[in-house]
């Protein structure tokens, strides 16, 4: 296992290498392009350069976090093709600066939603909310200004501006999309791109939908178990797997999260955790809220050891942080919090990994 953090280049995070550097037990970071337009070809000399200053932090750069899916292909339209070729290419460069997974989504129009991205809560922290009334009362435009108001000057991943006019027309476009035609589009794309995943030996990561359900009339697909089984049985390779986000699943109460783990974890095709609590309000109101287990309403012991338990290699980073201590910062993406939330799930790891030898 790797304990990662996330990390937006191009002078677009407040957070620096250095810092990541100095967190106990973190070994490195996923990383983007954000300024590549979406479906265009990841330019190798970039990836190259950014490996490099990486590299000389001290930090590896084994994980990706995403190369977004043009909405030609999401959509089924004629144009895929061009896209899935470019999507190819860019696995093809990652693979020479030595990337070994990739988080990605399939989500359609956006690639998430919140009411509030500085809600504050009652210690006097700040966190990303959820209130489900209020999104559907919202257009995407509406919602996108409102988030852009407390976004710090800092990009939204899945809110950039080029997107924004044509969400209109793109839910439009799903309305008349079933649920098995969205799921055959998935199909096409994992079975034109994993063999080529396989062949550059990049781990794809899908990251499930969030909130996981639906909104706008759009199709949501990975949002509980039975569909991530769906999922996965569209292309059995197991270079096709998950990034198993616990605050996203675990934003519906039915979702067993440590189950999760086990199942989908013994499989091995967990490539990629996102690890993070979540406090609701009721049952499709949450605040985002700190790792610790007493602060929202997973266990997360009981998901550390699932994951352990299950043989995990692969990469976790801590997710979404609260604002504390005066930072300021982007929405989630504070450096304080989340050196604090990689090293509890460091520490239950740890304890979870020596008892584990002790029975022995």
């Amino acid at each position: 296992m790797k304990m990662i953090m996330r990390w937006f280049p191009f002078g677009d995070d407040s957070v620096t290498l250095d810092q990541i550097r100095q967190t106990p037990g973190v070994s490195g970071v996923a990383t983007c392009l954000p300024k590549v337009p979406v479906g265009q070809v990841w330019p190798l000399e970039t990836l190259k350069a950014l490996k490099k200053e990486i590299n000389e932090a001290g930090l590896e750069m084994e994980v990706i976090e995403s190369v977004n899916i043009h909405e030609d292909i999401k959509k089924g339209l004629s144009t895929r093709d061009e896209y899935i070729d470019a999507y190819i290419k860019t696995l093809e460069h990652l693979s020479l600066v030595g990337v070994k997974c990739l988080c990605y989504n399939f989500m359609p129009v956006m690639d998430w939603a919140r009411s509030d991205l500085a809600y504050q809560t009652e210690d006097g922290s700040y966190v990303m909310a959820y209130r489900h009334d209020e999104v559907l009362q919202m257009n995407p435009e509406k919602m996108a200004k409102a988030m852009e108001g407390k976004a710090r000057g800092y990009s939204l991943p899945g809110w950039e501006p080029e997107r924004l006019y044509a969400m209109a027309q793109d839910i439009e476009f799903y309305q008349s999309m079933t649920r098995e035609q969205y799921w055959n589009n998935m199909k096409y794309f994992l079975d034109a791109v994993v063999p080529y995943a396989e062949k550059y030996d990049i781990k794809m990561a899908i990251h499930p939908d969030d909130p996981p359900w639906p909104l706008y009339g759009l199709p949501k697909v990975i949002t509980n178990a039975e569909n991530i089984r769906t999922f996965l049985d569209l292309n059995s390779n197991p270079y096709n797997g998950l990034t198993l986000c616990t605050g996203s699943l675990g934003s519906d109460l039915s979702n067993d999260i440590p189950a999760m783990m086990r199942e989908f974890g013994n499989r091995k095709r967990i490539h990629f955790a996102h690890i993070r609590n979540v406090h609701h309000i009721s049952e499709k109101d949450f605040d985002e809220a700190a790792h610790l287990s007493s602060c929202g309403d997973l266990n997360m012991f009981a998901i550390v050891e699932a994951l352990y338990e299950s043989g995990f290699e692969g990469y976790i980073r801590p997710d979404h942080g609260r604002m504390i201590w005066g930072e300021q910062a982007r929405p989630g993406y504070g450096l304080y919090d989340r050196a604090i939330g990689a090293n509890y799930l460091l520490g239950l790891w740890e304890a979870i990994d020596k008892t584990h030898k002790n029975r022995k």
